[in-house]
């Protein structure tokens, strides 16, 4: 079984490099202020955690003002701590001023990892209704001059067709039998066989004898 190689990832480290350099600078510029002990390495974690949250903000709900706000101060926490102490500070006399801004950062890191935490997302905004095109103007008629009435008009009456006689269904047996009835009236008589007659010789009702005389002309 092979054994798993160990890939160093550039990025990875770069990224450890940076956030352990940050992270020191950050811890330098507290304990410059009059943060002593435990306090001097909660600030760079701070900074840091409130820079996170506010980038996973972004990331998981998109856009809002709320996290590029709160991304943007820690941002500008962590580079100013960076450019602080690259030598244009002298960390033995630290103003007041900056005193002031590393006294109140716990109380202003607390008030956004709340709001990130727990304020809703920014609604969508809700697409334009489509713009409806004004009716024309209906142009004016002009009055008409009274005039005599006219009648209406008689609408002819369309007379029904008279229903077709449904078509009684004749067994080819027995058309085949009639047949041969009318050829032994007809070699016998001289003459084509007539509806009665063969009703009479075949005994079937009038409208059958009248549906075979059909299929025999």
């Amino acid at each position: 079984m092979a054994r798993p190689t160990l890939r160093i990832d550039a990025v990875l480290v770069q990224a450890v490099i940076a956030g352990a350099l940050s992270f020191a600078h950050l811890h330098d510029l507290a304990a410059a202020a009059g943060q002593t002990g435990w306090k001097a390495w909660a600030y760079p974690v701070s900074v840091d955690l409130l820079l996170v949250a506010a980038w996973r903000r972004l990331r998981a709900d998109g856009p809002s003002r709320l996290a590029w706000c709160w991304f943007v101060i820690a941002l500008v926490a962590s580079l100013g701590a960076n450019v602080a102490t690259a030598g244009l500070l002298d960390l033995g006399d630290v103003p007041p001023w900056l005193r002031i801004l590393v006294a109140a950062w716990p109380a202003l890191a607390f008030m956004g990892g709340t709001l990130l935490a727990h304020s809703p997302a920014d609604p969508a905004p809700d697409p334009p209704a489509p713009s409806v095109p004004a009716p024309d103007p209906a142009p004016e008629t002009a009055a008409a001059e009274p005039g005599p009435a006219s009648e209406p008009s008689a609408v002819p009456q369309i007379e029904e067709a008279p229903a077709l006689p449904t078509a009684v269904p004749v067994p080819a047996a027995l058309v085949d039998h009639a047949r041969k009835v009318a050829d032994d009236h007809h070699a016998r008589t001289g003459a084509p066989i007539d509806t009665d007659t063969l009703r009479t010789r075949l005994g079937v009702p009038p409208h059958l004898a009248d549906a075979i005389a059909t299929h025999l002309g």
